[in-house]
């Protein structure tokens, strides 16, 4: 799978938030561990998998990113 940077919040791009997309039409969200018990009780997540948190305004690239592409 190949990556492309979109964005990040963080002051260096190594870290989260940080969006990528792929080769394969699908984007990659680094974010931050979702550990509230509180938040995690009301989602139903399989085994193998997790949530990140990331800011709204970084996702909103997203729209820019994928008008651009086509």
């Amino acid at each position: 799978m190949k990556l492309q940077f979109v964005r990040s919040t963080s002051p260096t791009n190594n870290t989260c938030p940080t969006l990528f997309t792929t080769d394969r039409e699908t984007v990659i969200v680094q974010g931050y561990v979702v550990t509230d018990p509180e938040a995690l009780s009301q989602m139903d997540i399989p085994e193998g998998e997790t949530c990140v948190e990331v800011p709204l305004a970084l996702l909103e690239e997203l729209r820019e990113v994928f008008a651009n592409a086509r």
